[in-house]
Parts: C-alpha cells; structure tokens; sequence
C-alpha cells in the first residue's frame, strides 16, 4: 500500500473520530434544553470514539516515531547502521504488538457470533476492531522505521511470524521460573536501549500470564484479556475528556495566548515585589492543567519566560529552576488529565478531587512564590500600576482570562459533566482563536488535531497495557499478599504516609505520571482505606508527590526537558532545580500530614 495514501487514511479517521467526540457531547447539552432531537447512545458513542482515538493515536505516534520511551533519542529510525541494542528493540516491540494483535482476532470473532449493539446498527465487535487493526498499522510502521534496509524489515516480519507460531503452540513457555525470571530481566533492560513504554507494560503482561498454566485458557486466550484490559480503561466515561481537554490545550498553545495573558499579568501584577515571579508561575499553572503535561508547558513557555526573567535581573540558574519547576505546577487545577486518570483509576468523582485539590494546589504555588520573592534582585526594575494599561491588556486578552472561570463554573455548577464541559471548551477556544484573534488559521487545525492525536494516543494506550498488567497484579492478589505484608511491617499512618511518599517520588523520577497512575493506585488504594486515609486526600497525596517526581534528581522528566530546551547540561539543570526541589518536597510532607488544614 501507498504509505502516502494509508498516512491520507489515517488522518482521515483521525479528523472523523476527533469531530464526533467533541460534536456529540454538545448535542447532549442541547437535547436538555431544546426538546428536539437527541443522538441515541451519544454517551457510549464518544466512550468508544475514545477508544479509537487512542489507537489511532497510538499509530500516528508510532508512524512519526514518537511513542513514548525513556531514552531522548528515537529508536525507531531508518538507519542503514546495524546497531544491536536497537535490534532487540525492534524484535521484541514488533513481536509483542503482532502477538497481540493476532490474540485479539479472537474476541473480535466472538462478537460476530454473537453481537451486541452499543447503539442502533453499531456492534460492540465493530468498535472493538480498532484495537486488532491499530496494532497491526503500529507494527507496520514500527517495521518501516526501523531501518531502511528491506532485509532487516523482513527479519523483523519473520520473528514476529515465528514467535507467533512458537506460543500457539507452546503453550505456557515461562512456567519455568528461571525462564521467566530471564525474560523479565531481559524486557526491563531493554527499557534503558528504548523499548517503548507500553511494549514494556504489555510484554511484562504476557510473561506472567503465560508463567500460571491454567485449564480454561490457552496462550492467546490470555494474551487477548490483556488488550481486552485496554479496550474497558479507556471507554471509561471519563476518560473522553482527555483528548478533548488535551485538544483545548493544544489549540492554545499554538495562538499567542501566553504574550496576551502575560501583557495582562504585568498590568495587573508588575507592581508587586517579585511579581515577574509570580505571573511565571501562574502561566506555567494554567498551560499545565490545561493541556496536562509539564513537558509541553516547558517546551512552549520556555523560549518567552526564560528572557523576561533574565531581562528583570534574576540569574541564570534561578530562571532555569524556576521554569523547569513551574512547568510541573498546575496538575491539581481543572482540567488536569493526570487528575482526571486518577479519578478513574480510583473510583472517585473527578469533580470532588478538583474541589479538594484547589487549596493544596494553590499553597504549592504560593511556596514557590514566596522563595522567588525572597531571591527578588536588589536592582529591580519597578513598574508603576497604570490602570490604562490594565484596561487595555484586559480587553486584550478578555476572552482567555475567562477560560479558567469558564471550566470552574462548567465543572462544579453541575449544569455540564466533565466530558460536556471540554466539549464545549474546545468549540469557545476554537472561536475565540480563529473568528476573534485570527491567531489560527482553518487549515492549520488538520496539523493542531494530528499533533493531538499523537501526544494522546502515546499516553492512552500506554494506560491501556498499563491495565492489562494491573490485571495480572490483581489475579495474581499482589494487592492482597501487600496489605499483609504492610499490616505486620507498619502501625502506624504516619509511617506509611512517608513510606507512600518515598515509593511515589522514586515512581514520579522514573515512570511517567499515566503509568504510575495505573499500576500503583491498585496497590496503594487498598492500604489507605485500612489505614483510614480519605481516597480524595491520598489523590492529592498523590499527585503532588508524582509533580515533585518531574524535577527529583537524577532522572526527572522535566530536568530532561528543560536540558533539551534552554541547550544545558545535566549538571546545570540539577543545580538550578535543586533549592526548587526541597521547598517542594517541603509542602508535599505539608500536604500529606495536615490535612485539616486544607481540608
């Protein structure tokens, strides 16, 4: 096939299933108002739109060479260099993805036998399909970019044929628990040559399913609960508001909403003592819940905050540390996606956590504030307050500064639910940006919706495996032989509570927040109920504790980025970040043993 023609394909469903997941929620509010027409099973429909925009996603990622990984350097890239470590990258993520896919067939195949509808003349099989289909368009890709050698693509054809072949008819190959002990070693080391994220998550999945023989299943029948696993996380009800909201986010941060906010902010606050400080960090906040990764708040931010910093006499090393900081700040404020996962993966309302999480969230910030207003320099420049000025940036930037309250009053008047709510943000952001500012052009929302699609697909399908392996954690009652273990070890709430704080740090530096999210709420979440801790309180426990894992030495995310972004070296970036670090680790040990004071 074309792969110009297949590429036109893909982007194609990508634009189709991105128009109805945020058209069809719009419908529903309007159905509740004016009693004249409403789309059967719009709800469900938009649950399983979800469901195709993270494999489709997830297939743009792997056909631009973005999947997620650990390493900074794509693996995946058409080098006519054998490189060994890279090979065993490529073998093992084509032969995983190509066995899934295959094992799914099955379940697809089931469904025709016996269909079930999610809404008049759409079967369940029908939107299952994606998930069969996606993966083999990911192990398409993941072939192509491999190498531009044709013998090296068809080697890596032929593996993922013969391991194929090999568990059909090997049935349970790591009971041995010497073999499986090998290959787990094997896959985590593989993570350090760039095995992508969610590979890791579904092979671990398979080694251990396939380490219990049982009577009931074979090896196939297995390996497709665990893309099965995928296919119930992410229809979710909730979890449509993360690519909407993430499609939001994105939409403004490609119009020049931050020169706008930031003209506003020097009106209103320039006149304060270390106020450059203080409209560094709200900025930083607001990108952050919005499009719900520091990474891209860095990325965007940097190159406009960086200089004003500099420009208003604060060091070089106090700027990077405050940018590189700031960029994980905001994760408790609505719309915050990592936030929105956590309310999934718990079982607790989203709404709730985003009211109890507000006051937290703030004092993170004023701490932050207060240390930048400590360091103000002794030359500062003082601007004097101008209501002109004030009117003016405030006309300027009107119809952005009403973004916060606009999710506020959606989220918490109960007059939208979560998923409406960011419907209806994406079309006021779209307008805003294209009919009123004219920052963005018609035909630059194809590219704004692929890079979407890219960055959500990457994370979805990440969260996806992440909860086949929580599967096996559960059915294999690790939560369980934990409790036990906890209920011997420790008495006390006070020592799990910093206990849970060192095991969350250490998950923030070296898994990204969507992972750790699903994989370690079912083990944790247990434990705090037998402890007595609120589910909302150990969410912000949480998520605080995983913003903090973004700038903990030596391997936190944003310490990367910030690297790649300002052109600094490692041990720059760790000196900027260091002082930022304590102070934060400071209010999250706040956080977590004075409740009552936010609560």
């Amino acid at each position: 096939m074309n792969n110009s023609l297949l590429s036109k394909a893909e982007n194609f469903l990508c634009y189709v299933c991105f128009a109805i997941i945020v058209s069809f929620p719009v419908f529903q509010i309007l159905s509740r108002f004016i009693d004249l027409f409403s789309i059967p099973a719009s709800q469900e429909i938009v649950q399983h739109m979800t469901l195709w925009i993270a494999f489709i996603g997830a297939v743009l990622a792997a056909r631009s060479n973005r999947l997620l990984a650990v390493v900074r350097e794509p693996v995946f890239k058409q080098s006519s260099e054998f490189n060994i470590g890279h090979f065993l990258v490529h073998s093992v993520s084509v032969g995983i993805v190509f066995l899934l896919a295959v094992s799914y067939l099955k379940m697809i195949q089931i469904g025709i036998e016996y269909p079930e509808f999610i809404a008049p003349f759409i079967t369940v099989w029908f939107a299952q399909s994606i998930i069969p289909a996606g993966l083999l368009l990911i192990w398409y890709h993941m072939i192509m970019t491999s190498s531009s050698r044709l013998n090296y693509r068809l080697l890596l054809v032929f593996f993922s044929f013969l391991i194929t072949i090999i568990l059909y008819y090997w049935q349970f190959p790591f009971s041995n628990e010497i073999l499986l002990t090998l290959k787990v070693l094997a896959t985590i080391t593989l993570v350090a040559f760039g095995l992508p994220i969610f590979v890791v998550l579904a092979a671990l999945s398979i080694l251990f399913f396939l380490s219990e023989p049982t009577d009931w299943a074979t090896n196939f029948d297995l390996m497709s609960t665990i893309s099965d696993s995928a296919y119930r996380i992410v229809v979710s009800p909730t979890l449509a508001a993360i690519p909407i909201f993430t499609l939001a986010g994105y939409i403004l941060a490609e119009s020049n909403i931050s020169k706008r906010l930031l003209s506003f902010f020097k009106a209103s606050l320039g006149w304060l003592p270390g106020s450059t400080v203080l409209i560094v960090v709200l900025l930083c906040a607001f990108f952050t819940a919005l499009t719900g990764g520091s990474g891209v708040t860095i990325l965007a931010l940097g190159a406009i905050l960086y200089p004003i910093l500099i420009e208003d006499g604060y060091s070089e090393i106090f700027s990077l540390g405050l940018i590189t900081t700031a960029g994980s700040l905001g994760l408790l404020f609505p719309p915050s996606l990592p936030a929105i996962i956590y309310s999934v993966t718990a079982g607790i309302n989203p709404i709730e956590l985003f009211k109890s999480g507000l006051i937290p969230g703030l004092f993170l910030l004023f701490i932050i504030v207060c240390y930048g207003i400590y360091h103000k320099p002794k030359n500062q420049k003082k601007v004097q307050f101008n209501i002109q000025d004030l009117k003016q940036s405030f006309l300027n930037a009107k119809w952005e500064i009403a973004i916060p309250i606009f999710i506020i009053y959606g989220l918490f008047s109960g007059l939208a639910t979560l998923v409406e709510c960011a419907a209806l943000l994406v079309w006021y952001v779209l307008f805003v940006e294209v009919c009123i500012y004219k920052d963005i052009e018609f035909k630059d929302i194809p590219k704004i919706v692929i890079d979407c699609a890219t960055l959500v697909g990457g994370v979805l399908i990440i969260l996806g495996f992440a909860m086949g392996f929580t599967g096996y954690l559960v059915d294999a009652q690790i939560p369980l032989k934990i409790l036990q273990f906890v209920k011997t070890s420790i008495d006390s709430p006070i020592v799990f509570l910093l206990a849970l704080n060192i095991l969350l740090l250490i998950a923030g530096c070296i898994m990204d927040i969507f992972s750790a999210i699903i994989v370690i709420v079912p083990l944790i979440a247990p434990l705090a109920i037998y402890f007595g801790i609120d589910p909302i309180h150990l969410g912000i426990i949480f998520i605080a504790n995983l913003e903090l894992g973004y700038i903990t030495p030596p391997v936190g995310m944003n310490l990367f980025l910030a690297s790649y972004r300002f052109k600094k070296d490692m041990p720059t970036i760790y000196t900027a970040t260091m002082p930022y670090f304590f102070i934060r680790l400071i209010g999250v040990l706040i956080i977590t043993y004075i409740p009552l004071f936010f609560y």
